[in-house]
């Protein structure tokens, strides 16, 4: 009976538990290119502060506030009678020394007719300066009557440049002070297409450009125009396209930064002049990298490591050196190889030594979007982009 008890209570031990599922992938290899961002603001190409030339009383500004103006577009009227009067009564000036030159020319050929010994030196010398004289009232008078032309041409302001005009600082009734440094604002032009993005790199990037100018892994910006790309506060994906035409011959000591320039198209003028940016730039030339999620690295003291499954399902780490972010992918420099299988999810079961059940999958690049990574950032540049010219 004990015996028969005794069997009844005997159980046998439960079987072990399977081995954990993780989702593992092979690291993925592209061509990519870094990016380096910096904050800039916008600046018109052309700008011009309009005065006009000659002092006088205000009589027309027939331009529309805010609109765009073409290039000798009539932008101010001065009353032009007082130099309309002036310019005649040079007019008159000028008929009169050109009678003094006509008299002086037939007193001259008389006495050059009068045979040499019948005349004296004295007579001669005396009606030859009296011409070279008239000679030269007439040019002066000649002067005066084109300055009082240009005066009169001045009463009219146009437009020296086609862009976005400003308000009216004056308006019609106003007596207005012509000149070039003191003469009263009249309005101010900006041109509008293209525009300019200015910004400042610190010296370390601009010490890393230049190494990687050196080693002809990326061309220098002083050397050719190089891509760069734009977005406003309300914009993502950078979606203006232009190239960096100038980066300056000196560092500020002050701020240690070298100030740079991009140029962008702008024909729907929706890029306004002060208006703050965003800018990237290439950071690198093209490298081959190899990429993996960056949720898969985890940190171990000091070390980044990378969990793999070996043949027989055993995790084991990697610790790996890191390099640049691109989007959701972290570029691994040392430490793995494209064939490991590493571990991109269920990192909570995947402890060293231990085994575990690998779901393989292939990384998905192809729907990878370039997504601001902070400053600077780095981006991954797809094959289909508008970068093209960085592959010469």
């Amino acid at each position: 009976m004990l015996s028969l008890v005794g069997g009844c209570s005997r159980r046998e031990a439960p079987p072990p538990p399977p081995p954990p599922a993780v989702t593992v992938a092979r690291p993925a290899q592209r061509e990519v290119i870094e990016w380096d961002e910096y904050t800039g603001y916008l600046e018109a190409v052309e700008s011009v502060e309009v005065r006009a030339r000659v002092s006088g009383l205000i009589v027309s500004t027939p331009f529309h506030e805010g609109a765009v103006v073409q290039q000798g577009d009539v932008l101010a009227e001065i009353d032009v009678r007082p130099f309309q009067a002036e310019l005649e009564a040079r007019i008159a000036s000028e008929a009169q020394a050109q009678a003094q030159v006509d008299l002086a020319r037939i007193e001259f050929n008389r006495i050059e007719a009068i045979p040499v010994d019948a005349r004296t030196p004295f007579e001669h010398d005396t009606v030859a300066a009296n011409l070279k004289q008239a000679e030269a009232l007439l040019a002066a008078a000649k002067a005066q009557v084109e300055s009082a032309r240009l005066n009169v041409e001045w009463c009219r302001v146009t437009a020296p440049i086609t862009g976005r005009i400003g308000r009216k600082v004056v308006t019609d009734g106003n007596l207005i002070t012509g000149g070039t440094g003191t003469g009263t604002l009249l309005t101010t032009i900006r041109s509008v297409d293209p525009i300019y993005c200015y910004i400042d790199a610190d010296e370390q990037s601009v010490l890393k450009y230049a190494k990687l100018a050196r080693e002809g892994k990326r061309t220098s910006a002083r050397q050719a125009p190089i891509p760069t790309f734009l977005q406003l506060a309300d914009e993502t994906g950078f979606p203006h396209e232009g190239e960096v035409d100038f980066v300056d011959n000196r560092v500020d000591p002050g701020t240690g930064t070298v100030r740079g320039r991009g140029v962008f198209a702008n024909s729907d003028g929706w890029l306004l002049p002060g208006f703050f940016a965003r800018v990237r730039i290439p950071g690198s030339g093209r490298y081959q990298a190899t990429l993996v999620p960056d949720s898969a690295v985890t940190a171990d003291q000091d070390q980044r490591v990378l969990f793999v499954v070996g043949p027989d399902n055993t995790v084991r780490p990697k610790p790996v050196k890191l390099g640049a972010l691109f989007g959701e992918f972290r570029s691994i420099e040392q430490g793995i190889d494209l064939d490991d299988r590493v571990v991109i999810n269920g990192l909570m079961h995947a402890r060293p030594g231990a085994k575990v059940n690998p779901q393989e999958t292939t990384l998905s690049m192809e729907s990878y979007q370039l997504t601001a990574q902070g400053s600077p950032a780095t981006q991954a540049l797809p094959q289909t982009t508008s970068t093209e010219k960085l592959r010469n």
